[in-house]
């Protein structure tokens, strides 16, 4: 049966590796809803290649663009422009599956949206989680969705888990997160400040858009996944671990209470975790290259320096903080990234001002998703202001 898939943020690298995966296989799956932010070419190409039923952007200005060329070139899809339209698209009663890849706190109440529909969530947007936490997944549970991780790493882990959640808590001693270490894995610690926006969002292994590169190069990436992966497979923070591995083969791991490991290894494309999250329980092929093992060079592990990745080690601090600070890392951190590829800070002040924030924002046992916000939204203030002060 052909399944009906509405991509939130199709022009980004995950939703283009999801439409790559989908036009793979035209039999069993179907466009229904495309969404972007603010690249109207690629998403009107996108529209005329897969012929969605409905296309949604993150203006007004650009939804009415992106409608005049629709028009111009005949197409049929409808371009909506009401404020609650990803939302629509991502709980539409004939949508099957929504793949959920707005970078970012915006992509929140989409997603939210369509755990609450019941839908196949397939969810690449971590921010989901890592603001939404409690609130995200009683959402999921009360909604009957499928949650399904998307990340690399956490695709890995939960292929790697026994299928029966129920059994995790009785099996499984802790998991292990690997992470590439990004561009400054060997840099000298004390020449940090000098680091570019060029050179952050040069990544070893992967193209990728410069917010999620950055992050990749401070390894805030990975303290979001971390507390992503505390909600999508209830561990404890102490159960999180963190290993580099910079040929980025293994993609995680699950360590289980006999000392026994389970790792899920692969060639890193991140159509193999979406094609798994499109078919699972079955298999589909992905695209990617299989894995030669003849061809590999030596696999090597070494710890997260704390010196050169002090972020990574802000997720354990705001887990083990009251409710909501997780949500004030995440706004922290959407702000230092954008000040830094800004040019208004450096690259060391990113850390800087993530650890101020968890300092200077209390959060107020936010429980919906409108406190998520609203402390999301005060955050962010407290954070420009401390990006003025450091201006001047």
């Amino acid at each position: 049966m052909t399944q009906r898939l509405t991509v939130l943020g199709s022009t980004g690298s995950i939703g283009t590796n999801t439409l790559d995966v989908v036009a793979r296989h035209p039999d069993s799956y179907e466009i229904f809803a495309l969404s972007a932010a603010t690249q109207v070419d690629m998403l009107l190409a996108q529209c005329a290649r897969f012929n969605p039923r409905y296309a949604v952007m993150a203006s007004s200005a650009h939804a009415a663009q992106l409608a005049d060329k629709i028009k111009a070139q005949g197409l049929k899809t409808e371009v909506l422009q009401q404020p609650d339209a990803l939302q629509a698209i991502a709980a539409h009663p004939e949508v099957d599956a929504v793949m959920g890849a707005i970078v970012g706190a915006a992509g929140l109440a989409p997603c939210l949206a369509a755990a609450r529909a019941g839908k196949r969530l397939l969810l690449a947007n971590k921010e989901a989680l890592v603001v939404g936490g409690a609130v995200f997944m009683r959402a999921v549970r009360e909604g009957g969705a499928t949650l399904l991780p998307i990340d690399s790493e956490h695709s890995a882990i939960f292929q790697s888990l026994p299928e029966d959640p129920a059994t995790w808590a009785q099996r499984v001693d802790h998991v292990l997160l690997t992470a590439s270490g990004g561009p400054f894995r060997t840099r000298d610690p004390a020449t940090l400040s000098d680091v570019t926006a060029g050179e952050a969002c040069a990544h070893p292994n992967f193209s990728m858009g410069r917010k999620i590169s950055v992050d990749s190069a401070t390894m805030m990436n990975k303290a979001l996944e971390v507390i992503e992966a505390r909600w999508l497979f209830d561990l404890t923070p102490a159960q999180i671990k963190v290993v580099i591995h910079p040929q980025q083969i293994i993609h995680s791991m699950v360590q289980f209470n006999d000392a026994s490991i389970i790792a899920q290894l692969g060639t890193p494309d991140m159509r193999v975790p979406i094609a798994c999250g499109l078919a699972w329980p079955e298999r589909i092929a992905s695209g990617a290259a299989p894995l030669d093992f003849t061809q590999l060079a030596a696999l090597t592990f070494e710890e997260a320096d704390a010196r050169r990745f002090p972020g990574l080690h802000l997720s354990w601090q705001a887990l083990a903080a009251a409710p909501g600070t997780t949500a004030v890392l995440n706004a922290a951190n959407e702000v230092a990234v954008a000040a830094f590829l800004g040019g208004r800070i450096r690259f060391d002040q990113i850390h800087a001002l993530n650890l101020a924030m968890l300092e200077r924002v209390q959060p107020d046992q936010p429980d919906s998703v409108d406190a998520l916000l609203a402390l999301d939204a005060r955050t962010r203030a407290v954070a420009g202001e401390y990006v003025q002060a450091l201006q001047h």
